[in-house]
């Protein structure tokens, strides 16, 4: 479970290093640029050093504090005050409907953003592991009030909740070794909504929209086992390559523990994100065994 939890956190922030790169690019622009990216080197759009990591990543950390500092509970109010330091910070990247809802927040005192149809971004899955970690082991009405709790902060949609549920539950397949788990619940949300079905062409140049960023996780997790080789996959397809890079990285983590990471890839993420990736997978992973 800790290796596994481990590897879930330094697979997202990896992912992200390395999409954040190719953010925003088509895969004929990546393939002009750099062949096949495939190393994790900063620049892109927001001229990272190599290593640094986005909103996906430091996002996913504020909530995580924000859980252990209620005892593994995931609070609505906590998730808006540590979104909103988070924004205060100035991070280095921030979505707009994040923004929006936040500076909403701040006047309403409200931590449930209005439902709405135009909040169908990716924003609440890409920061989800701190509330799946917390939740592993937990009946399914549990778990998706908890995701609930974190993601109407700034996304109150049925298709981003319902693609947050169903990423929660692959993690928590990984973290169990069932991976007939993780097919059901896949199979679950087709059957529910199925908009999720990935078309039979390959999904490149992804968008913001989670429907499109779950049909390219999907056809990445249906064509590979191996970590490296599905990371490259998605992030080469570009679009938001970074959020897809993050989730992909997270959920293959979860099943193969850090030891399934290459290791220049570890080598090459930011210390101190490493560390605190690493400490907070530990942490959280305890809160679950005291239960």
């Amino acid at each position: 479970m800790r290796d596994r939890a481990v590897g879930a956190y330094l697979g997202l922030a990896v992912g992200d290093a390395l999409g954040a790169t190719v953010e925003f690019m088509t895969p004929r622009e990546i393939a002009d640029r750099y062949g096949v990216h495939k190393h994790i080197v900063g620049g892109g759009w927001l001229k990272l050093k190599a290593g640094a990591v986005t909103d996906d990543t430091t996002m996913t950390l504020a909530l995580g504090e924000a859980i252990l500092a209620h005892d593994g509970q995931v609070v609505p109010e906590a998730c808006a005050r540590a979104f909103d330091a988070w924004m205060r910070a100035k991070p280095v990247d921030i979505g707009n409907t994040v923004r929006r809802n936040l500076i909403a927040w701040r006047r309403t005192g409200d931590p449930v953003a209005p439902e709405s149809e135009h909040d169908a971004g990716n924003g609440a899955a890409m920061r989800l592991l701190p509330v799946a970690l917390a939740t592993f082991g937990l009946p399914p009405e549990a778990i998706a009030a908890a995701n609930r709790a974190q993601a109407h902060v700034t996304h109150h949609n049925r298709l981003s909740d319902a693609a947050c549920e169903c990423l929660i539950a692959l993690i928590h397949a990984g973290l169990a070794g069932r991976p007939t788990d993780a097919l059901r619940a896949i199979d679950m949300l087709f059957t529910r909504h199925p908009v999720f079905v990935p078309p039979e062409r390959r999904v490149d140049n992804p968008s913001a929209y989670i429907v499109d960023t779950v049909h390219a996780v999907v056809q990445t997790l249906g064509e590979h086992d191996d970590f490296e080789a599905g990371l490259v996959d998605v992030v080469n397809r570009g679009g938001d390559a970074d959020t897809t890079g993050a989730i992909v990285g997270m959920l293959m983590g979860a099943r193969i523990g850090r030891r399934g990471i290459p290791q220049r890839w570890l080598a090459a993420l930011d210390p101190a994100t490493h560390a605190a990736c690493r400490l907070q997978a530990i942490r959280l992973a305890s809160c679950v065994s005291r239960r």
